[in-house]
C-alpha cells in the first residue's frame, strides 16, 4: 500500500524480513486489516530471543523505559529503570543508535536515583512522561513528586533543569510537599500532556488530574484540578465505587478537536470529556469499559477490540486515538469521532495477531511485531513511538496507513 502522508525528515520505512516478522499475518484475523509496520528497534538487541539491558547502561541501551516523545526534529525516551533522559537530536534511521544527549546523570554509562546519588537538583528518580511544549522540555520525575522544566531543549549532556512545578526548589523531593494534597503538590506525577494552551499532569498518588492554563513559572500552583472533591483529598474513586467522575491511576492524556481523553489506567478505561473540564465534572463517554459504573479486568481473558487492561498511555493523531493497553501487551486505535455505541470497538492493533491475543511477546521470543508492557506511546505525523518497556527499547512502527483508513472510513459516511 502507498502512503500518501509525507515522510518524517530522517525516518526511511524499514522493510521486514521474514525471520524479523514470522507469525504476524499467520493468524491474523480478518477483524483487524494489520496496518501497522514495524520500522525500528531502539535499544536492548535481542540474543536467544530475549531484549535485555546490558549490566552497564550506554547511550545506545535502556531499562525499562517508559515514556516517550516524538516530534519532526528529535526523539526523547525517559529511560525511567536507569533514571535519565536519553535525547536523539535527530530521528535515529537504524537500530541501536546511540543518543546524543543524557539528562540526569553525570554521563551515559551511570544509572541510579538522583544522579548516582549526586543528588536530586540534577538528578532523577523513575521519570516516566516527557513533552516538549513551547520549546521548553518538561519532564514527570514521578518518584520525586515533581515536574521538571528545561527553558530549552539541552544540547549538552548532564545540563541542569532550570527549575521545578510541584517541589519549592530542586532539592526537596518530598510527596505532597510533606503535607497534604493541596494544589501547589504532585504524589506521583506519571503523565504529562501540552494541549490546547493547557498542561496536564496525572496526579497519580492523589487520584486526580491537575491543570494549568499555561505553562507555570517555577512552583506554581495548579490553575484547577478534577478527580476530587477537594483539592486536599486523595481518595481511590472518591472513597466510593468508580464512577465517570473518578479516577484510580490516571495516567495520560490526549485531545482532539476540543475534547479531552484521560488513561484512567487502574479502572481499565479511558475516560473522554466532550470539551476541556474548567471544573471538577463527570466524563461523557468512556472506553474500555460497558459503562462508567464498571471497572471490569480479568487476566488472561480474550479481550477483543473493546477491553483494556491496564492502559497507561494514550496519543491522538489526526482522527485516530491510540491506546496503550499495556496488560495486554498491545497499542489499540479508535476512530474519532467515537462511534454512537456505548462500548466502541477499535478498528485496528498492533503488537498481537489479532484482537485475541494478549501474551507477553506473543507468549513466543521477541521480534520487531511484538510488544512486552508497552507503557508510553507518542503518534506523530503516522509514526507511532512505543516505549515497549518489559522488552528494555522503544519501537517506531509505521501507522500511516492506519491513518488513511479511517479517513476513507470518515469520507464514506
Amino acid at each position: 500500500m502507498a502512503f500518501l502522508a509525507k515522510p518524517i525528515p530522517g525516518i526511511r520505512t524499514v522493510s521486514i524480513s521474514k525471520r524479523g516478522a514470522p507469525t504476524s499475518h499467520r493468524a491474523r484475523s480478518l477483524e483487524s486489516p494489520a496496518l501497522g509496520r514495524p520500522m525500528l528497534w531502539l535499544g536492548a538487541t535481542c540474543p536467544f530471543g530475549l531484549a535485555l539491558p546490558t549490566a552497564r547502561p550506554d547511550a545506545d541501551t535502556m531499562y525499562a523505559p517508559r515514556g516517550v516523545w516524538l516530534d519532526d526534529q528529535r526523539l526523547i525516551v525517559c529511560d525511567s529503570g536507569n533514571h535519565r533522559v536519553l535525547i536523539w537530536n535527530q530521528i535515529p534511521s537504524s537500530d541501536q543508535a546511540a543518543a546524543d544527549v543524557v539528562l540526569g546523570q553525570p554521563n551515559s554509562k551511570t544509572e541510579g536515583p538522583a544522579a548516582h546519588g549526586r543528588g536530586p537538583e540534577n538528578g532523577l528518580h523513575l521519570p516516566t512522561g516527557v513533552i516538549v511544549a513551547d520549546g521548553k522540555l518538561i519532564v514527570a520525575d514521578a518518584w520525586h513528586h515533581r515536574l521538571l522544566v528545561w527553558n530549552k531543549i539541552p544540547a549538552q549532556s548532564d545540563t541542569p533543569p532550570d527549575y521545578a512545578i510541584g517541589q519549592p526548589n530542586l532539592s526537596d523531593v518530598q510527596p505532597n510537599r510533606g503535607n497534604r494534597p493541596s494544589l501547589a503538590g504532585l504524589y506521583w506525577p506519571y503523565g504529562i500532556a501540552w494541549i490546547d494552551g493547557k498542561l496536564y499532569a496525572s496526579d497519580t498518588g492523589n487520584r486526580r488530574v491537575l491543570v494549568w492554563n499555561s505553562i507555570p513559572e517555577s512552583d506554581k500552583p495548579a490553575d484547577m484540578m478534577f478527580g476530587q472533591s477537594d483539592a486536599d483529598r486523595s481518595d481511590e474513586n472518591r472513597g466510593g465505587p468508580v464512577a465517570a467522575n473518578s479516577f484510580r491511576w490516571p495516567h495520560d492524556f490526549a485531545g482532539y478537536r476540543g475534547s479531552l481523553f484521560v488513561a484512567d489506567a487502574g479502572n481499565h478505561r479511558v475516560l473522554c470529556w466532550n470539551s476541556h473540564p474548567s471544573t471538577d465534572i463527570a466524563a461523557d463517554r468512556v472506553i474500555g469499559q460497558r459503562d462508567f459504573d464498571v471497572a471490569y479486568e480479568l487476566p488472561y481473558d480474550i479481550q477483543g477490540p473493546r477491553r483494556l487492561r491496564f492502559p497507561y498511555a494514550i496519543d491522538c493523531c489526526e482522527n485516530v486515538l491510540a491506546v496503550a493497553d499495556t496488560a495486554n501487551n498491545r497499542v489499540l486505535f479508535w476512530k474519532l469521532p467515537l462511534s454512537d455505541t456505548r462500548y466502541p470497538k477499535a478498528f485496528d492493533v498492533i503488537g498481537q495477531a489479532d484482537f485475541s491475543g494478549n501474551g507477553d511477546n506473543r507468549w513466543e521470543s521477541v521480534n520487531k511485531e511484538t510488544l512486552c508492557w508497552p507503557y508510553g506511546i507518542s503518534f506523530h505525523r503516522g509514526i507511532l513511538a512505543v516505549a515497549d518497556s518489559g522488552n528494555n527499547r522503544v519501537m517506531l512502527w509505521d501507522c500511516r496507513a492506519i491513518l488513511e483508513h479511517a479517513k476513507q472510513a470518515e469520507h464514506a459516511k
